[in-house]
């Protein structure tokens, strides 16, 4: 299965679209992940015109989404257990913490800070995908893919 993971896409905005090296990893997803931020529920809508997609809601989404999105949630694919939330805390005991709040999870996706990030704490990976639209102090602006192959992870941040 091939997951698509973005976060932050603060849409719409202005002019603001998603990059189309996304749009094209969106039309590959058998799934997508959201981790809050969307803004407003047209991109959730949007985003499910190309795959099935979850997310949680985050502190920019509109009355709407926090009515229809949890602040977190675990996702299962397979035998695998994602756990997602938008606002991961302080970054000081950030990765305990995420383990914590998502005991027997594989993975856990978070938003909200706009950085990319790819670390395994205590056998489970933590991902923040960054944002396709915001970059903020990132380098580029990004997103991540996830495929999984017999229980495995292959997680990968991309630049778009």
């Amino acid at each position: 299965m091939r997951i698509a993971v973005v976060s932050d896409t603060h849409l719409p905005r202005g002019s603001r679209r998603l990059p189309d090296a996304c749009l094209r990893e969106l039309e590959r997803a058998d799934l997508i992940l959201h981790a809050g931020d969307f803004t407003a529920r047209t991109v959730l809508d949007q985003l499910r015109a190309f795959a099935p997609a979850e997310g949680v809601h985050g502190n920019m989404d509109d009355a709407d989404l926090r009515a229809m999105l949890p602040e977190h949630r675990i996702v299962e694919v397979g035998d695998l257990r994602i756990g997602m939330v938008h606002d991961p805390g302080p970054r000081a005991g950030r990765a305990a913490r995420l383990v914590a709040l998502f005991p027997g999870c594989d993975l856990v996706v978070y938003g909200h800070t706009h950085l990319p990030e790819l670390v395994t704490h205590a056998g489970v990976q933590l991902l923040n995908p960054g944002s396709p639209t915001e970059r903020r102090r990132a380098p580029t602006h990004t997103m991540a893919t996830v495929v999984t192959e017999g229980g495995g992870l292959d997680t990968n941040i991309c630049s778009l």
